[in-house]
């Protein structure tokens, strides 16, 4: 009866170790993406993207000049009307890394005119 615990036991341990390196090596396998890549994050970045693939996990570096720019995690709305909600997350340390969540990731610049000169990208990450 004691062999058939101490097995058990043993399986329950290697099932949660195993557990945890599956958890461990998905974030080994995230991209960091510089977001303008060595431009940064400035003017006319809205097609950065294009051609890139990102997945669920993936980070996005922001860099910038925190003086006369900003970060803002919208919606599609906010996205298509460079209008940000009272409630959206704001990031300005001038050097943000963000982490992409599953489907559409739109972010923005809300000082004023700098969504509208196309200082804003949207990302899918699967």
């Amino acid at each position: 009866m004691q062999m058939a615990q101490g097995r058990g036991s043993a399986i329950v341990a290697t099932v949660v170790l195993l557990g945890m390196l599956l958890i461990h090596c998905e974030n080994v396998w995230a991209a960091t993406f510089t977001v303008g890549d060595a431009g940064g994050w400035t003017f006319g970045v809205d097609n950065w993207p294009n051609a890139k693939t990102f997945m669920a996990g993936d980070v996005l570096v922001f860099n910038y000049s925190s003086a006369v720019h900003n970060v803002v995690v919208v919606d599609k709305q906010g996205y298509e009307t460079c209008k940000a909600a009272e409630d959206s997350q704001q990031f300005q340390s001038g050097s943000d890394q963000i982490t992409l969540v599953k489907g559409q990731n739109y972010f923005i610049c809300t000082f004023p005119g700098h969504c509208e000169s196309k200082m804003k990208i949207t990302v899918n990450a699967s």
